[in-house]
């Protein structure tokens, strides 16, 4: 009897052994092989026009982002699987391996400690300013005038930038975007500064004024986040990815056909190849 209860406790070890190395074996599972065996790219979302947009009537994800992951998708074999984050939550959800990459996410020495990102940006965008209609705008020298009010986010690059160079125009400070945007929107200021992609929704809300990258282009690369993980087959394969959509042209169709769709006329805004400004 005790040599029965000795060879049950053996088993039991064995089989609690096996299943710790099964367990461990689909944890170490590469994010490449994942998706092949899932079936499914789980790609980060979040409503933030141009990037990514839910269609309120259809519940459809659209966007420059959503088009990025759709063809991605299509290439692998595999379904594109929408999974909502928020920018503040991806890199979190890439650790936890919640979602497979997140388009148009910063790669900055802070992220770059706790995600991977591809060589290749998956666009450019720049400082730009949301101005009056009937203000001629070329160079920051344009703006820098004393009889000019323009809004910042206090704190921010937007901030530094602008007050190093606008010495002679009268910069109003706001705690938020939203708060800077506003004091636009009631022609408290002649213009608001932030970088360009947020403002084109934000003058779509408005209804006028102009969006300008003012020379020089202060310029910042985007990217796409994905999970940190020895096997580099997947972040090598997005970096291609992205560089062939990039070098073709794509990416910029990708963001002009969303703008279209968004009832914003592509001519009317700065574009994310930076060949194109």
């Amino acid at each position: 009897m005790v040599i029965f209860k000795k060879l049950i406790a053996a088993f039991a070890v064995i089989f609690s052994l096996g299943l710790a190395a099964n367990s461990a074996q689909a944890q170490e599972a590469s994010t490449w092989d994942s998706i092949q065996s899932r079936g499914e790219l789980r790609v980060g979302v979040t409503q933030a026009p141009p990037w990514f947009y839910k269609d309120p009537a259809t519940q459809e994800w659209t966007g420059l982002g959503s088009s990025v992951g759709k063809a991605m998708a299509e290439q692998l074999g595999v379904k594109f699987k929408p999974v909502e984050v928020t920018w503040g939550t991806a890199v979190a959800a890439l650790q936890a391996n919640k979602i497979d990459i997140m388009f148009v996410l910063d790669a900055t020495p802070a992220r770059a400690m706790a995600i991977d990102f591809p060589a290749q940006p998956l666009l450019y965008y720049a400082l730009a300013v949301l101005a009056d209609d009937d203000l001629a705008i070329k160079t920051w020298d344009d703006l820098n005038k004393k009889d000019i009010k323009i809004a910042v986010t206090q704190g921010t690059t937007m901030d530094r930038y602008v007050s190093a160079r606008l010495d002679k125009a009268t910069i109003l400070r706001f705690p938020s975007n939203g708060e800077a945007v506003a004091a636009f929107q009631s022609k408290r200021v002649n213009a608001v500064s932030l970088f360009h992609p947020p403002l084109i929704a934000m003058r779509k809300k408005i209804g006028r004024g102009q969006i300008v990258l003012p020379s020089p282009v202060r310029q910042s690369a985007s990217s796409a986040g994905v999970r940190r993980e020895a096997d580099k087959t997947f972040r090598d394969w997005v970096n291609t990815a992205i560089a062939y959509y990039y070098q073709t042209g794509q990416t910029q169709v990708w963001y002009e056909e969303f703008l279209d769709s968004f009832g914003v006329d592509p001519s009317t805004v700065p574009a994310i190849r930076r060949e194109n400004w």
